[in-house]
């Protein structure tokens, strides 16, 4: 079955009330972002969600695919011992995953763990209150280059093709962590300009030209969630897409970008 839905979206946990309390009014066009795009996927009807998250059990040379057969939030970090949400996995889809990689000689870690970090679960929490049988794939990057976590992409696309499940992808990605002296990684010019070019470089349907960043300039932007866009791009890069910006918003002096790609 084809890709049937991607999307670019933040984590803040300041978007979750429990946790944000009276700041998640400062992150309005977030949160009136993900309603929208909580509704285009549910008009999608995907079987299967891939989240692309930048936490997790990050390896050098191995990418991390989450094979539970349930996953469950947990907020406890945070200060949040109340807010609780659950999904299915999808360990077939794991499994089938690893052996499509194998052949492109990529490795894969197969986790079993139950307990998903805030990384994939406040997107899920957002997006699928309407999709209760979803089952949910949780992917962490590794620490190869962006060229392979294209290729790793592809491998995805390979295997969504080969099923007969309706896929949808997220690439859960904080941006610039180095806006502003307020920011949690101090400021750095590198962020301001990260961010922008990101967004110039989605909206213009080139994949190549985000793979090809300076490592440096990447680093020096602090971001979390650049190797997440790359696994998302490495799936639907070769497909005919148009991004779609819903929102930026950098109130906390954290880039917060949520946008659809809308398929052709």
């Amino acid at each position: 079955m084809p890709i049937v839905f991607a999307a670019i979206t933040p984590h803040p946990t300041l978007l979750m009330p429990q946790i944000g309390k009276g700041a998640v009014e400062k992150l309005k066009k977030t949160k009136d972002a993900f309603k929208k795009m909580e509704e285009k996927l549910y008009v999608s009807r995907p079987d299967i969600i891939v989240i692309f998250t930048p936490h997790g059990h990050i390896y050098p040379h191995t990418f991390s695919v989450y094979a539970h057969t349930k996953f469950k939030s947990h907020y406890e970090h945070f200060g949040d011992f109340t807010t609780s949400d659950t999904w299915n996995g999808a360990p077939n889809f794991a499994a089938m995953l690893s052996d499509e990689a194998y052949n492109k000689q990529i490795s894969i870690h197969l986790e079993s763990t139950e307990k998903i970090d805030h990384g994939v679960s406040i997107p899920l929490h957002f997006l699928t209150a309407h999709l209760p049988q979803i089952k949910v794939l949780p992917i962490s990057h590794s620490g190869l280059t962006a060229k392979t976590h294209l290729e790793f992409g592809s491998s995805i696309k390979n295997l969504s093709m080969q099923s007969q499940d309706r896929i949808a992808l997220i690439a859960s990605a904080n941006l610039s962590h180095a806006l502003t002296s307020d920011s949690p990684a101090g400021f750095h010019k590198a962020g301001k300009e990260f961010d922008e070019m990101i967004i110039k470089l989605l909206e213009s349907h080139n994949s190549a030209g985000i793979a090809h960043m300076d490592p440096t300039f990447v680093k020096n932007a602090a971001e979390y969630g650049y190797y997440s866009i790359l696994m998302l791009l490495g799936v639907i890069q070769k497909m005919n897409y148009t991004f779609k910006n819903y929102a930026y918003e950098s109130p906390f002096g954290v880039g917060y970008l949520t946008g659809e790609f809308e398929f052709h």
